[in-house]
């Protein structure tokens, strides 16, 4: 199956199903002299990780296996592949449906591309949420190695349906919004959001969201002026992840209600350094990173496994048929997902800042490797509280 592959200088090909054996994924492009143990990805994966409350109930430890590109707790520059092995498989909630595609999943076009013979019926198979795992394993390598440059990635839940927050939000609330149950940029909303999870889980509905993602200190210049914009490739990546319906960046659709002069941005002296007055551009001009702050959201469509009758066709009768899907799904895949997010968003720039030689393609030095080392450990204490307990 082509397409599994992602990046240019910074490669990843991930593999493995929903509910076969494990997940995995290969990094092509990694330098040498990069320090990286399981628990440094085991725990950006534990913020995607399902079991914990408003998620999933399937309960994956997401334990990771480091197979080869490592030697002495390095990377040698050879490829990395990781596995997290799928321990919580239950295949019956599948075998009612393996005849009946599923509305609003992936079921129908898989059939329809690969032949009902080879369709994994087996909870979406490789268009399952559960690949993401092998997404997570690549973003937490890749944030590693950009806070060489101290660049930082954060996402939060903006609005859950049509309860939204529509006022500034922090850099500290974004933070923050990580260890939360529901990760709402805004503490005060949080309860908010935990109650319309509540209601949507006892009346086996789901509901959709968007998740603003900001990137601290990027790096300058990433990018380039024609196909490969920087706005481009986050787009992509960011539009592959399942669930994700719409990705915009800056002030985004709301700048098609504008008039140029209300969002005429003015370039001013920041400390040293050139920028911009508002950052309307979300840190992005021409396709090129300005070293602004880069903001983007993306919208998130409700799960589409919900507790309610279904009409579809069983595909050997071409007769209609009434499902309720049984299972554990998500209420709201993009609590979950912002994880996700923030790991797409890690890929992109560090494939740019390899490729433009911004961070080093063939080895860190020993300083850069403890430098890296340092600001890992503070990031950890950032966002620590909840997944303290966990290590």
């Amino acid at each position: 199956m082509p397409g599994s592959s992602f990046g240019t200088s910074f490669r990843i090909t991930t593999f493995g199903e929903s509910h076969g054996n494990a997940l995995g994924i290969v990094i092509d492009g990694l330098p040498a002299g990069l320090k990286i143990t399981p628990h440094d990805i085991e725990y950006e994966l534990y913020f995607r990780r399902p079991g914990k409350e408003y998620t999933s109930q399937r309960f994956e430890e997401d334990k990771v296996e480091i197979l080869s590109g490592l030697f002495n707790g390095k990377t040698t520059g050879s490829p990395l592949a990781v596995i997290v092995r799928n321990v919580d498989v239950n295949l019956t909630p599948y075998e009612s449906i393996k005849f009946t595609p599923r509305p609003g999943h992936a079921d129908l076009s898989f059939i329809l591309k690969y032949g009902v013979e080879n369709w994994d019926y087996r909870g979406g198979g490789r268009a399952s949420g559960r690949e993401t795992v092998s997404r997570v394993i690549a973003g937490s390598i890749a944030k590693k190695l950009l806070l060489l440059k101290g660049t930082y990635i954060f996402s939060c839940i903006r609005s859950l349906g049509t309860k939204g927050i529509s006022d500034s939000i922090q850099l500290y609330e974004v933070i923050k919004a990580k260890c939360r149950k529901v990760r709402a940029c805004k503490m005060s909303y949080e309860k908010e959001f935990e109650d319309l999870l509540y209601d949507l889980i006892r009346s086996g509905n789901s509901i959709g969201a968007v998740v603003e993602t900001r990137i601290v200190n990027p790096p300058i210049g990433l990018g380039e002026p024609v196909f490969d914009k920087i706005k481009a490739d986050l787009a992509k990546a960011v539009m592959s992840i399942p669930g994700v319906v719409g990705f915009e960046y800056g002030l985004g659709f709301e700048a098609s209600k504008k008039r140029g002069s209300d969002i005429l941005d003015e370039i001013v002296l920041k400390g040293k350094r050139v920028g911009l007055r508002n950052n309307f551009s979300g840190g992005i001009l021409g396709g090129i990173t300005t070293g602004e702050e880069i903001v983007f959201r993306s919208a998130f469509k409700p799960t589409s496994s919900i507790k309610r009758p279904q009409k579809t066709l069983d595909i050997r009768s071409m007769e209609e048929r009434t499902i309720i899907i049984e299972g554990r799904h998500d209420p709201c895949i993009a609590i979950r997902g912002a994880s996700v997010v923030e790991a797409m968003a890690a890929v992109v720039l560090l494939d740019h800042s390899i490729a433009s030689h911004i961070i080093p393609s063939d080895r860190l030095s020993g300083k850069d490797s403890e430098l890296i080392e340092r600001r890992w450990e503070g990031y950890k204490r950032l966002c620590m509280p909840m997944a303290e307990s966990q290590y």
